[in-house]
């Protein structure tokens, strides 16, 4: 086993030590003041008891999980990898200089798709929004011409009613 591996297994007993740590009798008792010394005392047991078994079933399906992925295996390689690679100066500085070259590269390749994204989007809202303006101007053109013969028809009456007004003169 790796000390990598050790190191995880560690931190992870630790965490769930943490977070399974049962508060004490007395805090525990002042929780049911309603319950007698007895029940108290026994409840505290009991509580003790499911804490433990938990404490215990989680290390061992963090264990099963661990094995189960391969991941001492996996530690280990990436240990011996790192171990390697900090021996040999020239693989190091080679490689720190191509990733972050490919990751410049990688960073704005996809800061370029996502500019060429938004661009996209933002014509495909002014197409729409032209579509709508163009179909308010013919819907207002259509009005007014509708309006102009209204227009007509109201200047007809008019001028009728005036005719028919100057004719009772």
């Amino acid at each position: 086993m790796g000390t990598k591996e050790l190191d995880m297994k560690k931190a992870f007993k630790l965490a769930i030590r943490s977070l399974l740590t049962p508060c004490s009798k007395q805090e525990f008792c002042q929780a049911f003041p309603n319950f007698t010394i007895a029940e108290q005392e026994h409840l505290h047991r009991l509580f003790i008891q499911v804490v433990a078994s938990l404490h215990g079933n989680l290390e061992d399906e963090f264990q099963s999980a661990c094995l189960e992925t391969q991941v001492g295996t996996v530690l280990d390689t990436i240990e011996q990898l790192v171990e390697e690679q900090a021996m040999d100066p020239l693989s190091k500085d080679n490689y720190s200089c191509r990733t972050n070259l490919m990751d410049v590269a990688r960073d704005l390749s996809t800061m370029k798709k996502d500019e060429i994204q938004n661009l996209t989007q933002r014509l495909g809202m002014a197409k729409q929004q032209n579509h709508h303006l163009r179909d308010h101007i013919q819907l207002l053109k259509k009005e007014r011409v509708d309006l102009s013969g209204l227009e007509d028809a109201v200047e007809k009456l008019r001028s009728g009613s005036l005719m028919y007004g100057n004719v009772g003169k």
